[in-house]
């Protein structure tokens, strides 16, 4: 893939822990159909371990749930979800947005927002990087990426996907960066 820096590079240093939202999405802003991707498309999904691997991944319970043999590997996987006897093998348990700041708050890595669309709500304003890919397509499905006010972000990074028998549909790779760094801890 070729690599496009938007605006240079990233302007500012990220320590970890920080948040991170990761997503796909088709021209619409769909993210998902019946608790799972409305698309098969495995560069983004090569993309997605590329960027979460080492991290922390945070999920609420469906999102979890639709994941084949979880947990997600090589990274530590934290689960929101209200109910009070869920239990998930290699992961982490959390029932509030406090619950899940405290379980991160020393773990020096990155903290990957994967969905669903309630903890993108619930994290909009820790958010300090965005990896956003879009698929060039119109599907139908029942889940959409909740309004993030781009103002406040700069594009830095930019890859156009490659398309081929494997990836069918047209797609790019965009990483924002906070303007003015979130400081949640």
């Amino acid at each position: 893939m070729d690599e496009k820096n938007i605006e240079n590079n990233q302007s500012q240093v990220l320590i970890p822990p920080y948040f991170t939202f990761v997503w796909a999405e088709d021209q619409n802003g769909l993210i998902g159909k019946e608790g799972k991707l409305p698309w098969s498309l495995p560069n983004e999904m090569k993309y997605f371990v590329e960027v979460t691997t080492g991290g922390v991944v945070v999920m609420g319970r469906k999102t979890y749930e639709s994941i084949p043999n979880p947990p997600l590997k090589n990274r530590v996987n934290i689960v929101l979800t209200r109910d009070k006897d869920y239990e998930a093998e290699g992961a982490i348990i959390c029932h509030t947005k406090e619950d899940i700041m405290e379980a991160v708050k020393d773990i020096k890595k990155p903290i990957h927002i994967i969905g669903g669309v309630s903890l993108f709500e619930m994290f909009m304003d820790e958010v300090n990087l965005l990896y956003r890919t879009i698929v060039y397509e119109e599907f139908e499905g029942d889940t959409y990426m909740p309004k993030i006010d781009y103002k406040h972000f700069r594009v830095f990074q930019s890859k156009v996907g490659e398309t081929d028998a494997e990836n069918i549909y047209p797609h790019h790779f965009y990483v924002y960066e906070r303007k003015k760094l979130a400081q949640p801890f």
